[in-house]
């Protein structure tokens, strides 16, 4: 007989204390980049007595785990991330960082520990699996397309014969109600595109400006029409951000420099508004460079793809999050967020959803919670069970048979 959902929740709540210990030798020990050989050895010891066939990254220290049910089936993906991120812990949590510099900032130390414990419950419930479930556990999200190399590795084909046919994945977010599971159709998080631009001027004597091409005032131009330019040709309905977030030029008070230098981030939330704001921000500052006899290199960095929901696994991520948590806890978002995420690669191949898990603090409003990235930021560990039960559900779900 199937397992039930009351049944999983509550064998997840009776494995909270190793999913929490994990999740704690995590933070403690956090690790940066796509090379995390201390994080890989404790998720490696983590699998050590359950039946998966394990594969680490060639290129990375990813890890792949495979549990084959009892049955034929297709192939279902559970991911999580392991990297953290380069900030200084200010919390005064009992097992925070020891490493100075670093720090579970964003909760992926929350994301393994929950799938972790998710391989166990499936790993006990095997006779229920008609087909394969991997664990996707994967190093540099952060900004280093870590999900992007073990796709180009093999992860969707992992299992021969049997290619990964859909995928889950779960964010902790601080200031979310905790417990709540939080997900919508389509567009879910953004598209990030990192740009730099130099405006090349000629220096001189900052008495004399006439006799120089000052590009301070160019670059202040540039950002103010950058503004209006996503305020007046940008549709509300497909939005984009875009920021100037450093500037640099100059060296003293009496020197006019040769160079001013920006750089900034793009959101959007479609493929074509991505490649019309990329080519706008380009035009806009290049035309008002020209126009002060200036030039202007510029340079974009593509980042991370929009992350897209499959509209049927988002409802049937509401729907396990109801009978599993009830009602009042199984929420809608009603706008994406702006932040980008590398499962969009994922998702761009195989149809799948990405949800949150609140996890503020408690005594803590949502709303005045320190966030994600933050150096002050604490997850609530209580609702981490469910997050366990919410992955095992999703793959017990789509490997029924």
């Amino acid at each position: 007989m199937p397992t039930s959902a009351a049944d999983l929740l509550s064998a997840a709540y009776n494995d909270a204390d190793r999913t929490i210990d994990l999740r704690r030798r995590l933070h403690r020990r956090p690790e940066i980049g796509l090379q995390l050989p201390q994080t890989q050895a404790m998720v490696l010891e983590a699998f050590g007595d359950l039946p998966v066939e394990i594969t680490t990254g060639k290129t990375t220290s990813s890890v792949v785990g495979v549990l084959r049910g009892a049955r034929p089936g297709p192939t279902y993906l559970l991911r999580a991330d392991m990297d953290a991120l380069q900030v200084y812990e200010d919390t005064g949590l009992p097992f925070a960082s020891e490493v100075p510099g670093a720090m579970h900032a964003c909760g992926h130390d929350t994301h393994v520990a929950m799938l972790l414990g998710a391989a166990r419950l499936l790993a006990e419930r095997r006779d229920e699996i008609a087909g394969q479930v991997v664990f996707m556990l994967q190093p540099g999200e952060e900004g280093l397309h870590g999900a992007r190399y073990m796709l180009e590795e093999g992860l969707l084909d992992v299992v021969p014969g049997a290619p990964v046919s859909g995928a889950f994945a779960m964010h902790t977010i601080s200031t979310m109600p905790s417990g709540s599971i939080n997900v919508r159709p389509g567009p879910t998080m953004a598209a990030a595109d990192q740009w730099r631009m130099t405006v090349q001027g000629r220096g001189g004597h900052a008495s004399m400006p006439h006799t120089a091409a000052d590009p301070v005032p160019v670059a202040a131009e540039i950002v103010l029409a950058l503004q209006s330019m996503v305020t007046r040709r940008v549709d509300v309905f497909d939005p984009a951000v875009v920021t100037v977030a450093h500037i640099a030029a100059g060296s003293r008070d009496n020197v006019i420099p040769e160079i001013a230098f920006l750089e900034g981030t793009i959101r959007t939330l479609s493929a074509e508004r991505r490649t019309d704001v990329v080519t706008a921000v380009q035009r806009v500052a290049t035309h008002i460079a020209a126009a002060h006899e200036m030039t202007l290199v510029f340079e974009h960095l593509a980042g991370y793809p929009v992350t897209v929901n499959d509209p049927g696994a988002a409802a049937q991520v509401l729907e396990n999050a109801r009978e599993l948590l009830g009602e009042p806890a199984a929420l809608l978002m009603p706008a994406p967020m702006m932040g980008a995420e590398d499962f969009s690669y994922v998702l761009e191949q195989v149809p799948g959803a990405m949800a949150f898990l609140g996890a503020c603090p408690p005594g803590v409003e949502p709303e005045t919670a320190p966030a994600n990235h933050s150096n002050l930021v604490v997850f609530d560990e209580e609702p981490l069970p469910a997050g366990v039960a919410l992955y095992a559900q999703m793959a017990l779900q789509n490997l029924a048979g």
